[in-house]
């Protein structure tokens, strides 16, 4: 196995527009692509992530203008961190403060300094310091000073009732190996520097939970290319009874989904072809890209989904009461 690793992480969300203007206006990312939900024309699929939106360094998100809000239960992804330089933790400190970002206190998990924090929708997220990584590229135009800027996925964690099912998967299939255990939490890292890590919170029976708002529906991990997620989709087959969806073409990658024996929906995206196989470098973002089966209703989807603001600027109203989205296996991209 080559490629190891988070490619990325998808999460539900409620108004588009002020999704993109904390993902890019508060954090500082770059929306690298803005296109629709392969399930719900809809309804958008925003995807943040560095300047040239590298596997491990992409958030995603489904926004539905009134879902409800989530609740986080047993089998689901409890946490999204994201790793910024040990030096850059004060100055998140201080603008969470200054932009009224629900955040928690500073903490400390295998040594590494932690500053847990909220989005808009109530998604549970974080910023790890990590020592000796100013020098790796960060995203210039966010609105952060360099110094500052997010480097891309430190981790997810796993909200379950054991580990020992799970983590055999992130270990034959995934290439994630155990390296430390800590109270409840026992770390599994693939050695990757973007979206190595994860960790697994195990609580034994717990509330179930209930996906809305907040939520995240699922965690992708990364194969080099179709061949290396066909061996992935053969040894979890193979040595773990697991069968997947057909793979899916998601236009920027190829993807297979399953449910790991915890019950979080993993998905396994292919590093190729990227998010400029149908944008410039330059214009990531810019534009509304459809998949081929919607480009002749492109106009009656662009007059149907709700405006967005530029990135950074102020936007967006809370969303509304409604009913929860239910959790299903059938995965949205």
């Amino acid at each position: 196995m080559t490629t190891r690793g988070i490619h990325h992480v998808s999460i539900i969300a409620g108004t588009a527009a002020r999704n993109v203007a904390f993902y890019t206006g508060v954090l500082g990312l770059r929306l690298v692509k803005k296109t629709v939900n392969f399930d719900d024309s809809g309804a958008y699929h925003l995807y943040y992530g560095d300047e040239t939106g590298r596997p491990g360094s992409v958030i995603t998100f489904f926004p539905w203008e009134n879902v409800a809000p989530g609740r986080l239960g047993i089998g689901e992804t409890q946490e999204t961190a994201f790793r910024v330089p040990q030096g850059a933790i004060g100055y998140w400190t201080h603008r969470f403060v200054d932009k009224g970002v629900a955040h928690e206190r500073l903490e400390k998990r295998f040594g590494e300094t932690v500053l847990p924090f909220r989005d808009p929708d109530g998604t549970r997220l974080a910023l790890v310091a990590v020592p000796g990584i100013e020098a790796e590229p960060a995203y210039a135009d966010g609105g952060i000073p360099a110094e500052n800027a997010l480097r891309g996925l430190h981790s997810v964690s796993l909200l379950l009732e054991e580990v020992g099912p799970t983590g055999a998967i992130l270990t034959d299939v995934l290439g994630f190996r155990q390296s430390a255990s800590e109270g409840f939490l026992t770390r599994f890292d693939s050695g990757a520097t973007l979206g190595g890590i994860v960790d697994i919170r195990a609580v034994g029976d717990f509330l179930k939970p209930r996906q809305g708002g907040g939520s995240v529906h699922h965690v992708a991990f990364r194969a080099a290319d179709d061949a290396e997620e066909a061996a992935m989709v053969k040894r979890l087959a193979e040595n773990h009874g697991i069968t997947t969806t057909d793979q899916l073409d998601r236009n920027y990658f190829r993807s297979v989904y399953f449910r790991e024996p915890g019950h979080v929906l993993f998905e396994i995206a292919t590093d190729i072809p990227g998010f400029t196989v149908d944008e410039k470098l330059a214009d990531l973002g810019s534009s509304l890209k459809l998949p081929a089966q919607f480009e002749p209703f492109r106009q009656r989807i662009e007059a149907a989904l709700p405006a967005i603001d530029a990135p950074g600027r102020p936007a967006g109203s809370a969303f509304g009461a409604a009913a929860a989205v239910e959790d299903d296996s059938a995965p949205r991209d």
